[in-house]
């Protein structure tokens, strides 16, 4: 019975390592299409807008069908609908990838060695992906936030540095340079730009304090949600709501109100 187990327990184990490696080299082409997809899509684009246009100047009424016709109407939507659908795909396929080879690696160490499955059921694996994902995704947030945050400091840490040393140096027969001559620009007025950008983009005032600021964002998100809006330009609008978003932390709300 032992070794009935444990022979069952390696198959399932080599049908787990076929799985993840079927799965894997799947997303890897898939990827690699939706990137060529991608850049070729933008150059379409832009060769249509630029080329309509001349089609429009040159060839008249026949340039309006030409642009009208169904096949480059179709051909012009594929490289557009393509990578939205293919990075949903590909996300897909890891959320697959994870469940199925986790469900049954735990299955081929029950068989062989005896080990207790982690989860109970085959969704409970599914679940703990998602939670794995939602932590990753938070991390990589917390990340950002922390990376944009210590690059702002330090530029304005060198603009006060040289403000201190142009004020020190500024009676020594109108010297003005700093160290080897290199100057610095004050970060102030990009980074209220920048500021007011943000708020303008989720709707709040500038003066909105961080309640304000995660509701918008939260209504912001959910509108332009790939998800939810088929629009070919909501990935690129939710990007940028997010964007925004990390940039309105804590600290620069507060920054803002010092400036």
């Amino acid at each position: 019975m032992n070794i009935l187990k444990k022979i069952s327990g390696n198959v399932l184990y080599i049908i787990a390592q076929l799985i993840s490696l079927i799965l894997g080299g799947l997303m890897k082409i898939i990827e690699t299409i939706v990137t060529l997809t991608s850049n070729i899509g933008r150059g379409l684009l832009s060769l249509v807008s630029l080329g309509g246009f001349l089609l429009l100047i040159f060839l008249g009424p026949l340039g309006i069908v030409l642009l009208l016709n169904p096949i480059t109407i179709l051909i012009v939507l594929f490289f557009i609908v393509f990578p939205i659908l293919g990075t949903k795909f590909v996300s897909y396929l890891k959320y697959l990838k994870y469940t199925i080879t986790e469900f049954l690696f735990d299955g081929a160490n029950y068989l062989i060695e005896g080990r207790k499955r982690r989860f109970e059921s085959f969704s409970e694996y599914g679940n703990k992906y998602k939670k794995m994902e939602e932590d990753r995704k938070r991390k990589e947030y917390r990340e950002r936030q922390e990376q944009q945050q210590r690059e702002w400091e330090e530029r304005f840490r060198q603009w006060y540095e040289y403000q201190n040393y142009q004020n020190r140096n500024s009676g020594y027969g109108g010297y003005s340079g700093y160290g080897n001559g290199q100057t610095y620009v004050n970060p102030s007025i990009e980074f209220k730009n920048k500021y007011e950008k943000s708020c303008d983009l989720l709707g709040v005032g500038y003066n909105a304090d961080k309640y304000e600021i995660k509701l918008a964002y939260r209504k912001k998100a959910k509108e332009y949600h790939p998800d939810i809006n088929k629009s070919p330009d909501s990935t690129e609008k939710f990007q940028k709501i997010n964007d925004a978003y990390e940039f309105l932390s804590d600290a620069n709300i507060e920054r803002y109100k010092t400036i």
